[in-house]
C-alpha cells in the first residue's frame, strides 16, 4: 500500500508543486462524455430505472459506508458486513475505503486549513475535483487508519478497487446492453460523483451555520436531498462522531433511516447518538438565542413548579396546624367521662 504523509506545508494554491496525475485525470475526465452516447444508443424505462437504483444505492455505499463507517466509526459491524460495504463503496468509483478514510479523517483534523486536502479555500475547483487528480493525494497515508489496515480483506479490496466500476459495468450490459451501460452506469456515476464532491466544495461554501465550529461547513438542505443525508455537514463537523448528521427532526437524512433499519435486522449495531449538550453547545445567532431562550423559559417553568410546590406545602402544614389545635381545643372543652 502507498503511503502517503500529509504534507507539512499544506496544500495552498502556491504549494501545489507536484501537479496532476494525468493518467487518472484523462480517464476521469473523458468518462464526463460517455452520457452524451445516449443521443446513439436511446433510452430505455430499464436504463433509466438502473440509473436511479444504481444512484442510491451506490450513493448509500458512499455515506453510510466509507463515510459514516470507514471514516468516523459511528456504528459497528460485523467483518461480513463490513468486508461487503467496502465492496459495494468501489463500484462508486471513487478509490477504495482505506484511502477515502485516510483522506477524510485528514479533511477533519485540518479543516479548511493549509492542510485540508480539500478546502474551497483554496479555489473551489481544487475542492470540488482538482485534489482528487493532484500527485499530492493520490497515496494513502495509513498511519490514520491503523484501525482499518488491520484487516486483510479491506487492504485487498482497496488495491482491487478498480475492478468494481468494471464489474457493475459488465451487469449493466448484460441488464440492458450499451444502454444500461450508457445510461444506467455513466448517467448515475457523474451523479454520484459531483453530488458527492459538492459535500467537500458547496457544504463549505453555501448554506447556514447553526453551530460555530473553526472551519466554514454549512448546512444545506438541497445537497442533503442529493447526497441521502450528507448536505447536513455544519451538524457533521460539529460532532463528527454521530451516525446521524439531520439533528433535527425536519432534517432529512436518509442513510441514516436505513441504517436504523438495518439495526433492526441486526445487521449494524451501536448506532452512535448525538449528546442533549452536543446539540446546544457553540450555537450561534438565531439558534443561540432560542436555545437560550428555551433554557430560560424551562428554569422559569422550574422556579414557578417549585414555588407552586413550596405554597402547596405550606397550605398543608398551615391546615395541619389548625386541625391540631382545633382537636386540642376540643379536649378542653369535652369532660371526661367515668364509670
Amino acid at each position: 500500500m502507498t503511503t502517503a504523509v500529509i504534507p507539512p506545508g499544506g496544500k495552498g494554491a502556491e504549494a501545489r508543486t507536484e501537479g496532476t496525475d494525468w493518467l487518472s485525470a484523462i480517464p476521469f475526465l473523458l468518462f464526463h462524455l460517455v452520457p452524451l452516447l445516449a443521443f446513439v444508443t436511446g433510452m430505455s424505462l430499464k436504463s433509466l430505472v438502473l440509473a436511479a437504483v444504481l444512484y442510491v444505492t451506490r450513493m448509500f455505499f458512499v455515506t453510510a459506508g466509507y463515510h459514516r463507517y470507514f471514516a468516523h466509526k459511528t456504528y459497528s459491524m460485523n467483518r461480513v458486513a463490513q468486508c461487503l460495504m467496502a465492496i459495494g463503496g468501489i463500484t462508486a468509483a471513487q478509490k477504495g475505503p482505506l484511502w477515502w478514510a485516510a483522506h477524510h479523517r485528514a479533511h477533519h483534523r485540518y479543516a479548511d486549513t493549509d492542510r485540508d486536502p480539500h478546502s474551497p479555500r483554496g479555489g473551489f475547483w481544487w475542492s470540488h475535483v482538482g485534489w482528487i487528480l493532484s500527485r499530492e493525494w493520490k497515496g494513502t497515508d495509513t498511519s490514520l487508519i491503523t484501525d482499518l489496515t488491520r484487516y486483510p480483506e479491506l487492504r485487498v479490496v482497496d488495491r482491487l478497487q478498480w475492478l468494481g466500476p468494471w464489474a457493475l459495468g459488465v451487469l449493466c450490459y448484460v441488464i440492458d446492453g450499451w444502454t444500461g451501460v450508457v445510461v444506467g452506469l455513466a448517467w448515475s456515476t457523474v451523479a454520484l460523483w459531483h453530488a458527492t464532491f459538492s459535500v467537500n466544495s458547496l457544504a463549505h461554501l453555501i448554506g447556514r451555520r447553526r453551530y460555530a465550529t473553526p472551519d466554514d461547513s454549512r448546512n444545506s438542505w438541497l445537497i442533503a436531498l442529493a447526497t441521502l443525508g450528507e448536505g447536513w455537514h455544519n451538524n457533521h463537523h460539529h460532532y463528527p462522531m454521530a451516525a446521524r448528521q439531520g439533528f433535527r427532526w425536519w432534517e432529512l437524512d436518509i442513510s441514516f433511516y436505513v441504517l436504523k433499519l438495518l439495526q433492526g435486522l441486526g445487521i449494524t449495531r451501536g448506532l452512535k447518538k448525538v449528546p442533549a449538550k452536543a446539540r446546544v453547545s457553540r450555537l450561534i445567532g438565531s439558534a443561540a438565542s432560542a436555545a437560550s431562550a428555551a433554557k430560560a423559559k424551562a428554569v422559569e417553568a422550574a422556579e414557578v413548579a417549585k414555588a407552586t410546590a413550596a405554597g402547596a406545602a405550606v397550605k398543608a402544614k398551615d391546615t395541619a396546624a389548625a386541625a391540631a389545635e382545633a382537636a386540642t381545643a376540643h379536649c378542653r372543652v369535652t369532660p371526661a367521662t367515668g364509670s
